[in-house]
């Protein structure tokens, strides 16, 4: 049995932390630790009512390393969950190598002042892990961490060659507010303003943000939606490790008011992420917006709906032209019921938890740094079953985008 650090206490940390203590032959010693202590405690809390388990908290600055590693000589863990900001990847990174800590995140690193989403960062990492004989495991979330694994599961069962990837992440959710984003806004937006890359012809093409979009038909009784193409950083990865890709997209649904207010905050420069002095003071637009906007983690009690996320693959079998879709529903009130959470968090958090219990068990350990798609997908698969997040083939597939 294990002893876990998780630093973070978003919506995700708050999945993470119940979904650890619903293992205790795998997790033994929980530590949850933030920059604020309160919102811990809150998470400490609700595990205790829903779990009977205890966790500890603790309170860290995860862009302090010197903070960082006195908290990991204390508690001596053997793995740490990385649910923090992406900006805070690397010094978790150089602080679990300065101790001697296994480690894992659910989102690439990026720098606070650019909207750059590449593991070019963290791969840079690769000799130092490997030469500690430590282990990080990058991106073990749903897009990326699931959907590289729904990849890796098509390539070694259904599909000879990977010709095209069309991954696809469908929130059918609404929470009744006028403006509000599914998990950090900060992130988000940062994302969705980006400019847009997909993989075509052994290159990346950049195009405007958000400029292409279609209509996806969900299975299940889900519904139709408008889905917009996007950058994400698990193509980065996947056309790295399956180099027969000829295409591979990322498509992300959103309302059309969602799509509204985002306009205007971009045009009246709430969105910025360079720095602006206010009353004397130097402010970043985009993380006063995320002050102001509603915290993720509230809205899971009433918001309605489902997730539909997964993986439309075509390649050949067998020398034969084939597509195959692999995909999770998941319902935001099932996720609310069990852990108090919406399911953009609950998609997240799970998969977080199954990275760490695939390393602390053995099954996926070895030193140095890695993506998800290099492992063998089954008994991640198995455990995606067993979790809560069961997941459907469709073969050949009957949905297809452009």
């Amino acid at each position: 049995m294990a002893n876990v650090v998780i630093i973070g206490a978003g919506g995700v940390g708050h999945v993470v932390a119940h979904k650890c203590a619903q293992v205790p032959e795998v997790f033994e010693q929980i530590t949850l630790a933030s920059r604020t202590l309160s919102k811990c405690e809150t998470i400490a809390a609700g595990v205790r009512d829903r779990t009977g388990r205890e966790i500890a908290v603790r309170r860290v600055d995860a862009d302090r390393v010197a903070e960082l590693t006195a908290l990991f000589r204390e508690i001596k863990p053997d793995l740490v969950i990385n649910v923090a900001l992406p900006y805070q990847d690397l010094t978790i990174m150089d602080a679990c190598l300065e101790t001697g800590v296994h480690y894992l995140d659910t989102a690439n690193y990026e720098p606070p002042d650019t909207a750059r989403f590449e593991y070019s960062w963290q791969w840079a990492y690769r000799d130092k892990f490997e030469q500690a004989g430590l282990m990080a495991l990058l991106g073990s979330g749903f897009d990326p961490g699931v959907t590289n694994v729904f990849t890796s599961w098509i390539a070694k069962h259904a599909l000879d060659d990977l010709h095209t990837l069309d991954i696809v992440d469908v929130n059918g959710g609404d929470h009744g507010r006028p403006f509000a984003t599914n998990f950090n806004p900060e992130i988000n937006i940062r994302e969705v303003t980006a400019p847009c890359r997909h993989w075509e012809d052994g290159a990346f093409r950049e195009t405007p943000a958000m400029s292409r979009n279609t209509r996806f038909y969900c299975p299940e009784s889900v519904g139709e939606y408008s889905i917009y193409r996007m950058y994400h950083e698990e193509l980065e990865s996947l056309v790295t490790y399956y180099p027969s890709l000829r295409r591979a997209q990322f498509w992300m649904s959103f309302s059309e008011n969602y799509l509204k207010h985002l306009e205007v905050l971009q045009n009246v420069g709430m969105t910025r992420i360079d720095p602006v002095t206010y009353q004397g003071v130097e402010i970043i637009p985009l993380q006063f917006l995320k002050a102001v906007l509603p915290e993720p983690s509230s809205l899971g009690e009433d918001t309605r709906g489902k997730t539909c996320i997964g993986v439309i693959a075509g390649g050949t079998s067998d020398g034969e032209p084939k597509t195959v879709y692999v995909y999770n529903i998941c319902d935001h009130q099932d996720a609310y019921r069990e852990l108090g959470s919406q399911a953009i968090s609950y998609t997240t958090g799970v998969p977080a938890m199954i990275g760490a219990q695939m390393m602390l068990r053995g099954e996926w350990m070895k030193p140095g740094v890695w993506n998800m798609e290099q492992f063998d997908p089954d008994p991640f698969m198995d455990a995606l079953n067993r979790h809560g997040l069961p997941w459907t083939v469709q073969d050949p597939a009957t949905v297809s985008v452009p």
